[in-house]
């Protein structure tokens, strides 16, 4: 059996649901996390402006660790299913654009991996302060095995 690991996963949503509004989908997105591992942390939610396409909703955003015996991949898809089952269609989407669930897996353990449907530590981890300042609330030691800083090192990076 493989040893487990902690991953840390960043959510987001902005869009109401059958779940509910944009809290209740990302309380019911981590009660699902729950079925791949043990939590082992949730970050508080965090209001945030979209980036990128702009023309949508603000979002609430946070993240959590997750102790799991699942490889990375395998993560990965399950993810998605979640995501899947909470009515997000990636397919028929704008980029960046508006979405019930959003689940990144951001890290896993000290693992740095590059295919071509997952890259680890998340490409765009260290340029987004929503995904920072959730992950450096709850895990502020956590190292990107890229660049040997830690979530909280690599948030003040970002200044204000």
């Amino acid at each position: 059996m493989r040893p487990k690991q902690v991953a840390a996963i960043a959510f987001g949503s902005n869009l109401d649901s059958a779940a509910g509004d944009r809290a209740a989908n990302l309380i019911h997105a981590v009660e699902q996390l729950r079925t791949l591992g043990e939590v082992l942390a949730v970050s508080r939610l965090y209001d945030t402006a979209p980036v990128g396409y702009l023309d949508q909703p603000r979002f609430l955003n946070g993240a959590a660790l997750l102790e799991t015996d699942l490889e990375p991949l395998a993560l990965l898809e399950r993810l998605l299913a979640i995501e899947q089952a909470m009515g997000r269609n990636r397919a028929n989407t704008v980029e960046k654009g508006p979405r019930v669930i959003d689940l990144d897996l951001i890290l896993y353990g000290s693992l740095i991996l590059q295919t071509n449907i997952l890259t680890l530590p998340h490409p765009a981890m260290r340029e987004r302060r929503f995904v920072l300042e959730p992950l450096a609330e709850i895990a502020p030691e956590m190292i990107d095995p890229v660049t040997g800083s830690s979530a909280k090192e690599l948030l003040l990076a970002l200044g204000t």
